[in-house]
């Protein structure tokens, strides 16, 4: 995971896959060297492929790439403070093994307490690798973050996230997430 840069890339037909892999690689390479080279002052990250998994995580939080800078920003003064990253993303890596981006059902305990590397509600600081092929978006938003006092987030069910600097208004930001969710849940089903 993370060794090539997703974009657009064009090939003559009959071109070997190798080859265009490598094309690939070397545009990841190419692209996190230079982002890291303008990177902001004072990250919590020590290197590029620091860099790269937080940018991992980052990428699968959100849909909004308007957020992406923010959700780094929230990482970000998470690790700067020591605390665990607790992100679903990597929970879901842990228990797919890599294999999907996505679970049938919402993280439960049981998929809290997944025993992998992978899980950051195990684990203190970065997984030991990147969870996916993180965009350039995402890279730029890790190397320059929002500033941001926030320390919190959680889905508003619509694509994006609500923000929050401690966590009790986390928990009243959680709470109306689930009465959202249940009450739609709920709901009867509508007919066109």
């Amino acid at each position: 995971e993370g060794s090539v840069l997703p974009q657009t890339y064009d090939y003559t037909y009959g071109t070997r896959r190798a080859a265009i892999i490598a094309r690939m690689q070397t545009a990841m390479r190419a692209a996190l060297a230079k982002a890291w080279a303008s990177r902001a002052q004072g990250l919590p990250l020590q290197s590029p492929r620091q860099a790269l998994i937080l940018a991992s995580i980052v990428q699968l939080e959100t849909p909004l790439p308007a957020e992406l800078p923010k959700i780094a920003g929230v990482y970000e003064n998470r690790l700067g403070k020591g605390m665990m990253l607790q992100a679903d993303p990597t929970v879901i890596f842990a228990v797919t093994h890599g294999r999907s981006t996505a679970l049938t059902h919402r993280v439960d305990d049981h998929d809290l307490s997944t025993a992998s590397p992978y899980n950051t509600y195990r684990h203190h600081g970065l997984p030991p690798g990147p969870i996916c092929a993180p965009g350039l978006a995402a890279i730029r938003a890790v190397l320059h973050p929002a500033d941001t006092d926030a320390l919190f987030f959680v889905a508003t069910g619509k694509g994006g996230h609500v923000f929050a600097r401690t966590f009790a208004k986390q928990r009243a930001n959680i709470a109306r997430y689930l009465a959202r969710t249940s009450k739609k849940a709920s709901a009867p089903p509508t007919t066109r």
